[in-house]
C-alpha cells in the first residue's frame, strides 16, 4: 500500500454536493479505492470543519443532512480524522445542541483536556458544559 494521502476539503464537497461531475468522479473513484482498501487517506479537524461551514453557507444543507455526511466520513474505515473522537463528539453536539460547530468542536476540545473554566461572551452554548464554570 502507498503512503497515506491527505484530502482536501474541496475532494469532500465535490463529492457530496456533485455539482462539477468530473470531480465528483475522480473523488469518488478515490473513495472507492480506498474503501477497498488499496489506499489510505487522512485530514485534518479543519478540513472538517470547513466542510461544515461551506455546506451551510454556499450550499444551504441542514443540520441534518450535514451531520449525515459528517457521521457518514467518521465511519469510513479508510479514512483517519484527527481527532476522531473529539470530531466525533463535536458532531454529537452540533446535531443536538443548536450551536454551530465551531463551538461544539470548542466545547469537545475543552471536554477533552478537562478544562474546568472557559472565558467567553457566550454563556449560550458554554454555559451547558456540565462541570464547567463561565468566568466572564
Amino acid at each position: 500500500m502507498d503512503d497515506p494521502v491527505f484530502v482536501d476539503t474541496n475532494v469532500f464537497l465535490r463529492f457530496f454536493v456533485r455539482d462539477v461531475e468530473a470531480q465528483y468522479v475522480k473523488a469518488h473513484a478515490l473513495f472507492e479505492r480506498a474503501e477497498a482498501g488499496k489506499i489510505k487517506l487522512e485530514t485534518s479537524e479543519l478540513v472538517i470543519a470547513e466542510i461544515v461551514w461551506v455546506l451551510e453557507s454556499f450550499y444551504g444543507f441542514t443540520r441534518k443532512k450535514i451531520t449525515e455526511v459528517l457521521t457518514t466520513l467518521l465511519a469510513s474505515r479508510n479514512l483517519k480524522i484527527a481527532n476522531h473522537s473529539r470530531i466525533s463528539y463535536a458532531v454529537s453536539l452540533y446535531s443536538s445542541e443548536n450551536m454551530d460547530f465551531i463551538d461544539a468542536y470548542n466545547i469537545a476540545y475543552m471536554k477533552s483536556k478537562e478544562f474546568i473554566k472557559v472565558a467567553t461572551f457566550d454563556v449560550k452554548h458554554y454555559g451547558k458544559v456540565e462541570g464547567t464554570t463561565v468566568i466572564l
